[in-house]
């Protein structure tokens, strides 16, 4: 009896951490996260590896854009500019990613802001999905801030 419960234990533990429904977002000055500049929905997503389905993810750099950048602030609006309706922000960690499970609604597209200590910088195209690091840093700039 007591194998079975603690099979079903750390089977229920596994199953919660594999890319299910885990809350798992970013926050300042914290340092759990990994693998910066990679596309984090590569294992954040359903029945990846991944702890929790990340809706948005990506990695912040400084100005050199070969340092992260630790503590920014990642906005999510609903106009260019930093216009319109703040629809989600999200906490850079200390490493310098960012990344939040919490359903996000694009819907037509969001324009994201990156604001750091003395600066902000907006996308001008809407997005319409959260995987930042697919395109930054590969076929387009890093993400980066002042």
């Amino acid at each position: 009896m007591k194998k079975n419960i603690y099979f079903s234990i750390i089977t229920l533990l596994f199953l919660q951490s594999c890319g299910k429904n885990v809350t798992n977002i970013s926050k300042h000055n914290s340092n759990e996260s990994h693998n910066e500049g990679q596309n984090c929905m590569s294992c954040h997503v359903k029945g990846g590896e991944g702890e929790g389905r990340f809706t948005v993810a990506g990695t912040v750099y400084d100005s050199l854009k070969v340092n992260t950048y630790p503590n920014a602030i990642i906005e999510l609006y609903t106009g260019t500019n930093g216009t319109g309706t703040v629809q989600n922000t999200i906490e850079v960690d200390a490493k310098g990613n960012f990344y939040t499970t919490e359903n996000i609604k694009f819907g037509n597209g969001l324009y994201p802001s990156v604001t750091g200590s003395t600066s902000s910088f907006h996308m001008l195209s809407p997005l319409t999905s959260g995987q930042c690091n697919n395109c930054h840093g590969n076929t387009t700039n890093k993400i980066w801030i002042k």
